[in-house]
């Protein structure tokens, strides 16, 4: 693994051309989050032209982008001679709103004093009030943001509830491809390893009900394949794939907000072509077998999703960075595109995740941190994964995980 100190557009300049397998990355949003200057823009143009060089011909990459400045993020990677091949929605119940209170702001500015009525919850999984077993807490006015105030001016009174902002809940990952070298993804692969997504190696797992209920029909006879000719195919009928469910471009954290709002759906049998058919058509350039075939089950639409939860432990102590994103997200989205034994390449490493990733995945990694604290945390980080916290203990090295 090698992990590079300095700025990626100057670093970058420095490995072989067409020497990386993929690159999962998340970089500045152009949010100015926090104040913060790495992230007053996204990256240039300039930028991606090096990960296009160094990435092999087909290699895929995965951006994540804010939802506000998506946008601009892909249009630099579109112009750089990437292909946009998809977005994945990433879907979390764990963001915060940054709203203003229109109806606070308007007696502020007529400098209007408001009632406190009551105090609120940190949030919607709380059972208390923040800070303690009572209401005593907030006596100190230390955390007058949680303070329930009512209106103390008529204007103030008509717009009560409104604010600025929704609560973040998603962000988009743009998928882009570079250009193929070769006519066909099955040449381009044979030569450079490179051009497909690992579909296998990324279903979605099934819950125990899903694989009681194949059990259960595994003697059972599973409708037959009918192409033209509406002839049955004997013995060849598609059968739920016992790996799990397509991956699909949605992954989600498995919280209650998020899995609240996907719908109950049931699964068909079988999937068809158009609703004219009554089999598998052949004359499209499908594969059949890549269709895959229904679980004829039912429960949350969740089920359809790869979830990728965080635990409490992952951020580590000692870790400031701002936005880590979880570890089990990291490491399905390097599965997801990276070739056995590949070089996965991060130019914003931040406090190292995508390389930790990597590592537990088998891949080798390239990671580029400007900010020397957050460099700093993830070679601690990133050396847990390769040598363990005993080790890291034994030579007293703080660690951050």
């Amino acid at each position: 693994m090698k992990l590079i100190y300095g700025d990626c557009l100057e670093k970058m300049k420095q490995l072989e051309d067409n020497s990386v397998d993929s690159c999962v990355t998340d970089p500045p949003y152009g949010l100015k989050f926090m104040g913060k200057k790495w992230d007053y823009n996204v990256p240039s143009v300039e930028v991606w032209e090096e990960v296009l060089r160094v990435l092999k011909p087909g290699a895929f990459i995965l951006a994540f982008g804010g939802t506000r400045t998506y946008h601009r993020m892909v249009v630099n990677i579109e112009d750089t001679g990437f292909e946009i091949r998809d977005q994945i929605q990433w879907l979390y119940g764990s963001g915060f709103p940054k709203s203003l209170d229109i109806s606070k702001a308007i007696d502020k500015a007529k400098g209007k004093e408001r009632e406190v009525v009551g105090y609120g919850k940190r949030n919607e999984r709380d059972t208390k009030p923040y800070g303690g077993d009572s209401e005593s807490t907030f006596a100190s006015n230390t955390i007058k943001a949680l303070e329930i105030t009512t209106p103390a001016t008529p204007e103030a009174i008509q717009w009560d509830g409104w604010g600025t902002a929704l609560k973040p809940a998603n962000e988009p990952i743009c998928l882009a491809r570079k250009p193929l070298s070769e006519k066909t993804v099955a040449l381009n692969v044979l030569k450079w390893g490179c051009g497909g997504i690992n579909i296998d190696g990324c279903r979605v797992g099934m819950s125990q009900d899903d694989m009681d209920m194949l059990e259960a029909k595994s003697s059972k006879e599973f409708k037959g394949i009918k192409p033209f000719g509406n002839t049955d195919i004997k013995g060849s009928a598609l059968k739920p794939n016992q790996q799990g469910r397509f991956p699909a471009n949605v992954i989600h954290d498995g919280s209650d907000e998020v899995v609240g709002l996907l719908p109950n759906s049931k699964s068909p049998k079988d999937y068809k072509h158009n609703i004219h058919d009554t089999g598998v058509f052949f004359n499209t350039g499908m594969d059949a077998l890549d269709m895959g075939n229904g679980f004829n089950d039912s429960g949350s639409a969740a089920r359809f999703f790869y979830c990728a939860k965080a635990s409490k432990a992952e951020r580590g102590e000692n870790n400031t960075h701002c936005t880590v994103k979880p570890l089990s997200l990291m490491k399905y989205l390097c599965r997801l595109i990276t070739p056995p034994g590949g070089i996965v390449i991060d130019p914003y490493m931040g406090s190292g995740t995508t390389g930790m990733a990597a590592k537990e995945e088998g891949f080798d990694f390239i990671g580029i941190e400007k900010d020397p604290e957050y460099f700093k945390i993830a070679e601690k980080r990133i050396d847990i994964i390769k040598f363990g916290i005993k080790h890291l203990k034994k030579k007293k090295q703080g660690f951050f995980f």
